[in-house]
């Protein structure tokens, strides 16, 4: 499959897409497939109106121009893991193109995708559930156990990177508890959303319902209360535990929640007792720095409306926390303090993605530093900015700040075209202040006077932008969700209250 989209070389493989990007590049003009250039691994780390608040708010709204974009991106998206994940064990790589060892937590996005489809007409019910049903039964009968080769990992839980055609662990990476819990959020989803009387959903819903069963969260908790970040059999437990404001929030609520396994309350004291509130351009929130961080739990809860302890004594839920996480890095790109080419309202959002190099390059007569991957971010808790974006930064806050987001996506597309937008949808990441093409990046390429590109999708940073676009317009995944007896037992076990968790099934 070719690197770059064309409406010519892809009308006979999927009309349904074809006649999205011609009305997309109708309404874009001349600039619908944007200029080519003419415009000024290390492995990666271990639904919505415009007013804030914890408010219900609607499918977000925008001109033609960003609707049919929206669609669009939503639609090339998923199709990255329709087709890219492996045909036998049904797991999704961690990056494409580029030949790499598949991801645990890539793999939670790409079950979530599936419904998603399924709803948009993009595949139908059958082929989703049965792909779904064969991933699900990979994952419970691939081999667990304490050896360091040929396991796909330990207690129920899962390594962060796996051999893509067996499944087994990828050298000597860890086994992660959190990439774990995002793989099991999506078993989890799927496993609410295909509730038919066929053999298939039946069979997937018992496999979801056993990998869930069998993660033994105790064990992944070398130092109760809190949750370990993982264990190797090399040096066994790590000595990292997960507190604080960031993306294992999903991991404590599924291990409070479990049926079998189910850490004890103090758990989520322990992880809120870190907790950093502070002010970053105008805006007070908990901090984190990566959007990232803001993105990823809630892919699979609504926190609109339900607090916990830590929330009511804030004022706010998590929700609009997410909201002002994403304006304050909005507000940031605008001032630019740094002076990086492009950054404002066409181009924002900071999160952990591909980079150029290690190294430094000079931009508007100074050094700066640049990196490969990178946490990249801003936030009050600290500023990790060398001029890369990532699209996904913004395209998963669209729940947030549609306002913001649509915008932006629109201006991404017209101002850098197939240079940063491809088969799948938005590629990882760019740089328009990198120019040195003295030098090889890592990833991607420079293109001459306009920057560096990457020239791969990063599976956890496509799942977030699939997921997120179907909660602003539908609420799919949130509302599915919310009919799973383990999350909300985790909710309600980490003190959560109010909103559609008092409601019965939050319908």
């Amino acid at each position: 499959m070719p690197a770059v989209w064309t409406v010519a070389n892809n009308t006979a493989m999927n009309p349904t897409r074809t006649r999205t990007v011609v009305a997309l590049a109708f309404l874009l003009g001349s600039t619908a497939c944007g200029p080519s250039g003419s415009r000024d691994s290390q492995p990666p780390r271990d639904a919505a109106a415009t007013s804030p608040g914890s408010a219900a708010r609607s499918s977000p709204g925008g001109t033609a121009v960003e609707q049919a974009l929206l669609s669009e991106l939503q639609e090339r998206t998923f199709r990255f893991f329709w087709e890219t994940t492996d045909p036998t064990t049904g797991l999704a790589p961690d990056r494409w193109p580029t030949r790499s060892f598949a991801s645990v937590a890539a793999t939670g996005f790409a079950l979530t995708s599936y419904p998603i489809g399924v709803e948009h007409g993009w595949v139908n019910r059958a082929e989703a559930a049965a792909r779904t049903r064969d991933t699900l039964r990979f994952l419970w009968n691939a081999p667990q156990g304490p050896e360091p080769e040929g396991t796909i990992g330990y207690h129920g839980l899962f390594y962060h990177f796996l051999e893509p055609e067996t499944g087994v662990r990828f050298r000597d990476v860890e086994l992660s508890t959190v990439d774990t819990a995002l793989l099991l959020a999506g078993a989890l989803f799927t496993r609410e959303y295909f509730d038919g009387e066929t053999a298939t959903e039946a069979e997937l819903r018992s496999l979801a319902d056993s990998l869930y069963a069998r993660a033994d969260w105790n064990w992944a908790s070398p130092r109760p209360p809190a949750l370990g970040h993982g264990w190797d059999p090399e040096s066994g437990h790590l000595p990292y535990d997960w507190r604080g404001y960031n993306e294992a929030m999903i991991l404590y609520l599924l291990a409070l929640g479990s049926p079998t396994h189910a850490v004890p309350t103090e758990a989520w004291d322990e992880w809120s007792s870190r907790y950093r509130t502070g002010e970053f351009q105008g805006e007070t929130y908990l901090g984190f720095a990566p959007m990232f961080g803001h993105q990823y739990s809630h892919a699979f809860v609504d926190f609109r409306g339900i607090e916990d302890r830590a929330a009511r004594e804030l004022g706010f839920d998590y929700f609009e926390n997410s909201v002002r996480a994403a304006r304050a890095q909005h507000a940031y790109a605008v001032e630019n303090p740094r002076g990086f080419a492009g950054y404002g309202d066409r181009l924002w959002g900071l999160t952990a993605c591909d980079g150029p190099v290690e190294g430094t390059f000079d931009w508007n007569g100074r050094p700066h530093d640049v990196h490969t991957y990178w946490a990249r971010g801003a936030c009050f808790t600290g500023v990790n900015d060398d001029g890369t974006v990532a699209p996904t930064a913004a395209a998963a806050s669209i729940a947030f700040v549609p306002e913001l987001v649509m915008p932006a996506l629109v201006a991404m597309r017209e101002d850098f075209g197939e240079n940063l937008y491809g088969d799948y949808g938005f590629l990882d990441a760019l740089n328009p202040s990198y120019r040195d093409t003295t030098r090889a990046p890592q990833h991607g390429r420079v293109v001459p006077d306009v920057g560096w590109f990457d020239t791969d999708y990063l599976g956890i940073d496509q799942g977030p932008i699939v997921a997120m676009i179907e909660n602003a317009r539908s609420g799919l995944v949130w509302r599915t969700m919310k009919r799973n007896a383990g999350l909300r037992e985790g909710l309600r076990r980490a003190g959560f209250a109010g909103g559609w968790l008092d409601e019965g099934n939050g319908e």
